[in-house]
């Protein structure tokens, strides 16, 4: 099981239930997805997961929950997951409202695949070399 990071646990546990919620399932995709990935906090208090390079972080809003997606937008999307950033260069974002369900198979392909393009260099030196 991966070590939990105290840190990014005060962060969730100072969020609203719902908010909590979300967060938490976000965060066992994630290492049910990629074993290796380590917390970490980064800019003051976000939590972030990361594998030879950042993998994704988590951003807890007024409305809903980000989770922001180190990609360099490479990484393919057919279920649609990702909510904003579509043309970013460096993140992207899925977003879920309160009440609103994540696509735990969709996202656990994505981080996959996220980790293992960190892992050949990160997506800067895939793109380079594509």
């Amino acid at each position: 099981m991966a070590t939990r990071d105290p840190r990014v646990d005060a962060y969730i546990d100072g969020l609203a239930d719902w908010q909590q919620e979300i967060c938490h399932a976000l965060r066992e995709i994630v290492h049910a997805a990629e074993p290796d990935i380590e917390e970490t906090i980064k800019r003051t208090n976000r939590p972030y997961f990361v594998l030879d390079g950042n993998v994704c972080a988590l951003l807890a809003a007024k409305d809903h929950v980000n989770l922001f997606v180190y990609d360099g937008a490479i990484v393919p999307d057919p279920d649609g997951i990702i909510t904003a950033g579509h043309d970013n260069s460096t993140a992207r974002t899925v977003g879920i409202k309160r009440g609103g369900t994540i696509n735990a198979d969709a996202l656990t392909v994505m981080i996959r695949r996220i980790a293992d393009n960190n892992r050949a260099g990160g997506w800067r030196a895939i793109k380079a070399k594509g």
